[in-house]
């Protein structure tokens, strides 16, 4: 997100839709059990927003996928989550599954169709920012953002750092053996399906430290950053994840970090 295990796979690309694009790539993304996230992700992105909205605010999953952590945002908050994605696919995916959230919408040339400027109490943005392969690329997906955020508004934002490289985390494996990437370089990432087997997929490799001055230019100010620890998520994280395995790599390197930045 080094080792294969029981064979791995990439899922098809295009320049729009990323490396999660058409029926193949969303049907691969739902299959990845992402238990890394759920315990050192997912539940600080919702710790962050509980203390900022409530029930019945709007939040937007910018990125949302299958729907997944836009449903457990919808019934752990009681804020009416509304999904965004560029591919329709991963949308249709989301609302076959008959979840939580109240709406999905595209995102068409950069834009959440059928979202007015300002309709967003908060906004959350998860592993997003890996398919973008240049910085405007990063710059366009905030000033978006920005667009759908009423002045404020909180936006969180939950990333892979690229250079958390080596340690065989529980369902991810950062890039490989050598130097690390550069800012914006492809490299590769290996997550955990739920058969047991590894799915590969390219990345982009955009350095945590970038995001602070990139929220700034786009509209946002009071930026912070937290490396969630398996200590802090023993308090916050699903007890059943926290039990299911001893997390030696997550202790001694944690791989992810929320950023967090309010709206002018």
């Amino acid at each position: 997100m080094h080792e294969r295990s029981r064979g791995s796979a990439t899922p098809p690309r295009d320049p729009d839709g990323g490396a999660w694009s058409g029926p193949e790539g969303a049907r691969a993304f739902a299959a990845v059990e992402a238990a890394t996230d759920w315990l050192l992700g997912y539940p600080f992105v919702f710790r962050h927003l509980a203390r900022r909205i409530g029930e019945g605010d709007v939040l937007v999953d910018y990125g949302c996928g299958p729907g997944t952590v836009a449903d457990a945002a919808a019934r752990r908050l009681g804020a009416r989550v509304l999904g965004v994605d560029t591919s329709p696919e991963m949308l249709e995916l989301a609302r076959r599954a008959g979840t939580a959230v109240a709406e999905f919408h595209l995102v068409e040339h950069g834009r959440a169709t059928g979202l007015p400027d300002g309709c967003a109490d908060a906004v959350m943005c998860n592993h997003v920012l890996a398919s973008v392969p240049t910085q405007e690329g990063l710059l366009a997906v905030f000033t978006e953002v920005r667009r759908l955020l009423r002045p404020g508004g909180p936006f969180v934002l939950l990333t892979t750092d690229p250079a958390c490289a080596g340690p065989e985390y529980a369902s991810l494996r950062i890039g490989g053996p050598g130097p690390g990437p550069t800012p914006g370089e492809e490299f590769t990432v290996r997550l955990l399906r739920r058969d047991g087997s590894w799915q590969e997929v390219r990345n982009h490799a955009w350095p945590v430290e970038l995001f602070a001055g990139l929220l700034h230019d786009t509209g946002f100010h009071d930026v912070t950053q937290h490396r969630p620890t398996v200590d802090e998520a023993e308090e916050v994280a699903d007890p059943d994840v926290v039990r299911s395995r001893d997390w030696e790599a997550e202790r001694r390197r944690p791989p992810l970090v929320v950023t967090t930045a309010v709206a002018h």
